[in-house]
């Protein structure tokens, strides 16, 4: 199978069937776009007959769940566009699950799948992303790339755990054809501490069981002390390493591919890269950047080095400043994480997500 992340095989005749799910064609059958005669714009398209628009998003009412794709293979979804509006995109559960399991092998809010997990508040200001598997444009444009294989059926949903409604236009690209015996199946996992204990480390993802290997990983990085908070390296344990990993970044920075804690001029550079961002850097009004409650948002994609493991992967994430006298401080911020990855199926089982309220952003 070709990579989603290139085009070395653009050219290639694959015999695959292109199709698209949207509130326009909900089925993605062939021919079947566009033909609702009522929907939500069915005033603004009066008089005008079917195939004017008439369905262009979904409704999500508070509290409720919706499918936004269901697909039969064999097949590979290629590219996801998202644009919620009506309530906080971390209360807007994303869930992905293959071949029939019971459980999701995606299971994340819906910011933080796109890399925009302090998106969807009035306090935050645009988000903008520009990488190769993630892209966030303007106004609210959710956009993924990643390869999505599957070989026999997808399902797709989105759950509103808010106290709003949800206005959601999406559509799903996807091909339908044969997929190779050597791909592997999609994973996200969304986990969150908030705030970490002292002394603690954050874990990004453990308990999972390979073959497979590590793609991506997105932060939203809550500060909750004054001064630098990054010092704390991601390590990679592989294959049953215990106590020591195998790989070890130098600094939360680096492993985000930045350095000298992303400082220009005094100030935090927010820059956005096909492979690692540091998206947003959010300050209160008018205070030195240094201070508390500023807030973070970064990716780091394993696209040309991803991390492979044969039996078991656990990815975990310090976090360290500096006490006055020159020591470490173990920190006690909020952090929230997505890890991406592909593995062999059975998907095991994801630890719980939670409620409306510790999901919320304050």
């Amino acid at each position: 199978m070709a990579s989603g992340f290139g085009m070395s095989g653009l050219s290639r005749l694959t015999g695959g069937q292109s199709r698209a799910i949207s509130p326009e064609n909900p089925t993605g059958a062939k021919g079947s776009a566009a033909m609702a005669s009522e929907g939500v714009a069915s005033a603004a398209a009066r008089g005008l007959g079917r195939g004017w628009k008439v369905a262009p998003y979904v409704v999500v009412p508070a509290g409720s769940a919706a499918d936004l794709a269901e697909i039969a293979g064999p097949g590979v979804i290629q590219q996801i566009w998202l644009t919620p509006a009506g309530c906080a995109w971390r209360h807007l559960i994303i869930r992905m699950y293959w071949d029939g399991q019971a459980q999701p092998s995606v299971e994340c809010p819906a910011g933080d799948f796109f890399a925009a997990g302090w998106g969807g508040f009035s306090w935050s200001g645009p988000v903008q992303i520009s990488s190769l598997p993630v892209c966030v444009n303007p106004g609210s444009a959710l956009n993924c790339f990643w390869e999505m294989p599957f070989r026999q059926r997808c399902r797709i949903t989105l759950e509103n755990m808010s106290g709003r409604d949800a206005r959601v236009y999406y559509q799903v690209n996807y091909e339908l054809r044969d997929v190779d015996g050597e791909a592997a199946y999609f994973h996200a996992q969304f986990r969150r501490s908030n705030p970490l204990a002292y002394g603690a480390v954050h874990t990004i993802v453990d308990e999972v069981t390979g073959p497979g290997h590590y793609v991506g990983t997105y932060v939203a990085w809550g500060s909750n002390n004054n001064g630098w908070w990054g010092e704390g390296e991601v390590k990679f344990y592989l294959d049953g390493d215990d106590e020591f990993p195998t790989i070890a970044s130098t600094g939360t920075e680096d492993y985000f591919l930045g350095s000298y804690n992303f400082w220009v001029n005094d100030r935090y550079q927010v820059f956005t890269t096909p492979y690692a961002g540091l998206a947003q850097a959010i300050v209160p009004d008018g205070q030195d950047p240094r201070v508390t409650q500023s807030r973070f948002g970064m990716y780091r994609w394993h696209l040309t080095d991803p991390v492979r493991f044969s039996t078991d992967l656990r990815v975990t994430m310090q976090a360290i400043g500096w006490r006055p006298d020159g020591r470490y401080l173990p920190l006690q911020d909020d952090i929230a994480s997505v890890a991406f990855w592909y593995q062999a199926a059975p998907t095991g089982p994801f630890p719980s997500l939670p409620g409306a309220d510790a999901l919320e952003i304050i």
